[in-house]
């Protein structure tokens, strides 16, 4: 069954999405999203935080890999030939904690070199009450290194290599969004976020005259930096996890954004379409008021995502 949402193409997950994407392969759109996990840390249901690229129908780009999204990849029937560019919104486990399954997965499917381009946010150290969080390059090699938790994997079944960008994670009033990709028409930008003290990075992809742009967990701190980098953009893929003040505990502030504000954000940046993701049960349940709440800013369509949605901006 195929449902039409403008802007919004959605497969059904009734279906296959391999067998529905084979079925069209002809008129694959230029850049389309998959969403593997749309959930949040709590076991619940849904997969935790995990979105796929695809272009021109072969999935491309990884966006997190929260608990569950390597079940949803299988069950999505998707190949992973292609797969060579990870982005991690920060390193919180339940945004990274399946990307050793995921990456074996790639490696048993081809048994050939893989190199992989992982982009994620600088660490911090611990200092006071900050929270220490690795590098990405540390936290890839405390994974795959020589003396790694997955040492194996690198020549389990194909030589894996992986080129490890940490990108800056603290937000500034001269914070612009840099280019980290840029490849035949292939074009990803990222700046730095804002999520409590986890160093966090926000993404953009262009291609085929499309964009999506990615939040990652965002406080009100690290808005006026997703307004940049969102600017015109076609979706905006938000995290959505508390309900305006005062209906959530106020240290949840502090590292996530509230409807109101994502509303602001989305009608500032001008984008054409939210896609509300990282589902807590707070939004799960209160959908109206949500996006009553998105809309007392924003005029454009708001969503809420699913395991297995596929979206077309």
């Amino acid at each position: 069954m195929l449902v039409v949402v403008a802007p919004f193409l959605v497969f059904a997950s009734s279906n296959s999405i391999r067998a529905q994407a084979s079925a069209q392969n002809a008129s694959a759109p230029a850049l389309e999203l998959v969403t593997l996990g749309s959930g949040g840390p709590g076991a619940l249901g849904r997969a935790g935080s995990s979105h796929l690229i695809l272009i021109h129908g072969e999935p491309r780009i990884l966006v997190d890999a929260g608990p569950g999204s390597f079940v949803r990849l299988g069950e999505s029937k998707l190949s992973l030939d292609k797969i060579d560019i990870v982005l991690l919104t920060h390193l919180n486990a339940d945004h990274v904690s399946e990307l050793p399954g995921i990456i074996k997965a790639r490696a048993v499917a081809l048994h050939r070199p893989i190199r992989f381009r992982v982009f994620g946010p600088e660490g911090s150290g611990k200092q006071g009450q900050i929270t220490y969080f690795p590098s990405t390059r540390r936290f890839m090699d405390l994974m795959f290194g020589p003396e790694g938790a997955f040492a194996y994997l690198p020549d389990f079944a194909g030589r894996i290599t992986f080129e490890t960008v940490d990108l800056p994670a603290r937000t500034g009033a001269q914070d612009k969004p840099q280019v980290i990709f840029d490849e035949q028409g292939l074009t990803i930008r990222a700046i730095s976020g804002h999520h409590g003290d986890a160093p966090a990075v926000a993404y953009r992809i262009d291609y085929g005259g499309k964009q999506i742009v990615f939040s990652g967990d965002m406080d009100e701190k690290g808005l006026d930096n997703l307004r940049k980098i969102a600017s015109g953009a076609s979706l905006l893929v938000f995290n959505s996890a508390v309900l305006d003040p005062p209906k959530a505990p106020p240290i949840l502030y502090s590292f996530h954004s509230p409807p109101g504000a994502i509303g602001r954000v989305a009608a500032e940046a001008k984008v054409s379409a939210v896609l509300l993701a990282h589902l807590s049960p707070a939004t799960e349940q209160n959908r109206q008021e949500v996006e009553d709440s998105i809309h007392a800013s924003y005029s454009g369509p708001v969503r809420f995502a699913e395991d297995k949605l596929v979206t077309r901006p």
